[in-house]
């Protein structure tokens, strides 16, 4: 490489001309520049019989190849890291293929696994429903008396007989006879503490059981009195004191008698609702009735003194007037007639207590498909009590199919009820007028107990029903 000398410099030579005004100096420089020209001229002349520059070359063009081969490396390091983590793939692509496979194989594994789960659980229903049946049994009344008061008297009965037992110690077996430590005083005395107590024990035992006492736990009541009764006298075996069975027989009456008497107390106090509900019902019905009778005759009285003015009108007029004077006249009689016929259509209704209408009406909603209620009512706008039917204690409003007019509506609905008491659907509570019968069927009997014609409603509306049913359908396709 060429090295310039230090006196060749610029810098050096700048100085030099700096001091001019000495001339000398100047003179120095000039030649020093010519100098440092054949000294780079020589220097080049010597540097290309060397073939230098060739070496220069030679040495950048192998530093390039050296960071080509750098990047090639990289390059290559890259494309081996980037095709394990392609072999990576391919295997993670195989391996989900496999996952997949056992997924679906474990899927149809669980698809078996709930269809014998669901057959299972049907059987078990049925099984439970079976047992359930079973557990409650069907209760056969022993004493079927008139009514609470009857069976009041006869638990108060049963009461007495008890504590006179109790009294006079004859509820258990014991002998008194009994001494301890020679002292048969004590030994009286401990025979007669352990019969208050074993009585004590037994007597709790049963009025707990008894106030709990169920239509679906009578049976259970029954034998966990019988083995109250046979533990206690296990463990009063060693002092010879047992209850006697005829205690136990009226503790079993008591049971019985008391629920009995709870079913009857339930059965007179829903016939008191039902009572003061058709008290209700009447009230409003003559209510509605008189209101109607007054209505009438205020509407008679109107057109009549209309009439009578129309008449003195007519009396005076001119011949021309008279035409729509006697038209108007005309119409007033009209209406007239019309509001005595009504007037006597209400005084029938009034006088004729068992005048009313029969409804056959449905709620496909509230109880499904095939379920009909029927009703009477003396309402003079019978769809009032068919509203009131769609209060707020069902979900949907009712549907009408019939309602049919009597002169007699409390005998023709019970002769439906009777034809029908086969179809009810509550066939303990014979107060429930629902019936799970066609529309066909219901349609027959009325001809064959009413000797008007009636007009049926074959389908029923059930509008609010059948929309809640759309907007369900219509949210469960919004969600998905």
């Amino acid at each position: 490489m060429y090295k310039e000398k230090w006196y060749h410099s610029a810098w050096f030579i700048g100085v030099l001309f700096a001091c001019w005004l000495l001339i000398i100096p100047p003179i120095v420089g000039i030649i020093l520049i010519i100098q440092r020209h054949k000294s780079w001229k020589a220097f080049q002349t010597r540097f290309q019989e060397s073939n230098l520059d060739q070496i220069l070359d030679a040495k950048a063009t192998l530093q390039q190849l050296n960071k080509d081969i750098n990047e090639a490396t990289s390059k290559k390091e890259r494309l081996l890291s980037e095709y394990e983590d392609i072999q990576s793939v391919t295997t993670l692509v195989d391996d989900k293929k496999k996952i997949e496979e056992k997924i679906k194989e474990f899927n149809l594994k669980c698809q078996g696994i709930i269809n014998e789960t669901m057959t299972a659980q049907e059987k078990l229903i049925v099984v439970q429903d079976e047992l359930l049946m079973q557990s409650f049994g069907f209760y056969e009344p022993k004493y079927n008396f008139e009514n609470s008061e009857a069976y009041k008297a006869k638990l108060d009965d049963i009461r007495k007989e008890q504590k006179l037992m109790v009294t006079e110690k004859s509820a258990t077996n014991h002998s008194l006879d009994w001494t301890i430590g020679n002292d048969k005083k004590k030994g009286k005395e401990f025979i007669l503490d352990t019969i208050k107590l074993i009585l004590r024990a037994f007597n709790n035992e049963c009025d707990n059981i008894i106030s709990k006492v169920k239509f679906n736990n009578i049976e259970v009541s029954e034998k966990r009195i019988h083995k109250v009764y046979e533990d206690l006298n296990k463990l009063t075996d060693m002092q010879r004191v047992f209850i006697k069975r005829e205690y136990l027989e009226l503790k079993l009456q008591e049971l019985y008698l008391k629920y009995e008497f709870e079913q009857k107390k339930q059965e007179e106090k829903e016939e008191q609702q039902e009572i003061k509900e058709r008290m209700r019902e009447e009230a409003r019905a003559l209510k509605e009735l008189e209101k109607a009778k007054e209505k009438v005759e205020k509407e008679e009285k109107h057109f009549a003194q209309a009439i009578e003015k129309m008449n003195k009108q007519l009396a005076t007029s001119q011949d021309h007037e008279k035409e729509a004077l006697l038209e108007k006249l005309k119409q007033l009689e009209a209406q007239l007639e019309e509001t005595k016929q009504n007037k006597e259509d209400v005084l029938y209704r009034v006088q004729n207590t068992r005048a009313g209408y029969v409804y056959i009406i449905s709620n496909i909603g509230s109880f499904g498909e095939n379920i009909y209620k029927i009703g009477m009512t003396r309402r003079l706008e019978p769809m009032d009590r068919v509203k009131e039917l769609g209060d707020a204690s069902v979900p949907f409003l009712f549907d009408v199919h019939a309602l049919i007019f009597s002169d007699d509506a409390p005998g023709l609905e019970n002769a439906l009820h009777k034809a029908l008491a086969h179809k009810k659907v509550n066939k303990v509570n014979e107060r429930k007028e629902f019936f799970n019968v066609t529309l066909q069927e219901i349609e027959k009997l009325v001809k064959q107990n009413h000797n008007k014609t009636v007009e049926f409603t074959k389908l029923a509306v059930a509008e609010e029903y059948r929309k809640s049913i759309s907007l369900s359908k219509g949210n469960l396709q919004g969600a998905s």
